[in-house]
């Protein structure tokens, strides 16, 4: 598996390809998820073989936005399975890239160690100080493709969805619940 030249493939494929007014899903947060992936991977003992393809899929999670925003997921394990061949990963090695993918799908359900660490790097910034950077962007992609209308329609979801979402991993639950819960309360006082 050479995951740096795929890695690379991929996010400039990302870089030239990607409609502009994708401010949240892009290669940039292809790479944070890959560097959360790889911190999550060493704190909770992964192998070397398996952190590859963890890492794998964290480049390739969010690249079905090519496509579109519907079925992301999905498109995203089509161009790994696309493209993977070519920096020999084996029909195995990418079956289970795409089964990491599958576990970011909203809302998640992941079934195996290596998709609960992509689901805690995907959503890793709901921790972090970074958060409303981040948050404003994601709004930002949603308002222009008219998911979403105002601030306080994203707060109410945002809201609603930080209380529903648990990080799976000890090491995340460690990391990031403490400030995730912290972000919660601040966008709960702005919608009294």
């Amino acid at each position: 598996m050479q995951i740096d030249k795929a890695g690379e493939f991929i996010l400039d494929k990302i870089k030239r390809e990607l409609p502009v007014h994708f401010y949240y899903h892009n290669a940039t947060h292809a790479q944070d998820v890959y560097n959360a992936a790889k911190h999550l991977a060493l704190g909770e003992g992964i192998d070397l073989a398996e952190t590859t393809l963890l890492l794998t899929a964290a480049l390739f999670h969010d690249s079905g936005f090519l496509c579109g925003q519907d079925d992301h997921e999905s498109n995203s394990c089509k161009i790994a399975r696309e493209y993977l061949p070519a920096f020999n990963y084996t029909d195995a090695e990418i079956a289970v890239v795409c089964d990491i993918i599958m576990a970011t799908k909203i809302p998640q359900k992941p079934h195996n160690k290596l998709g609960e660490i992509i689901c805690d790097a995907d959503l890793d910034y709901l921790g972090r100080n970074d958060f409303f950077i981040l948050s404003k962007r994601l709004f930002s992609e949603l308002e222009i493709t008219h998911k979403l209308k105002t601030e306080q329609e994203w707060d109410k979801q945002q809201v609603s969805f930080l209380k529903s979402h648990r990080y799976f991993t000890k090491t995340a639950v460690s990391l990031r619940a403490a400030e995730k819960e912290k972000h919660l309360c601040t966008i709960t006082e702005r919608l009294i």
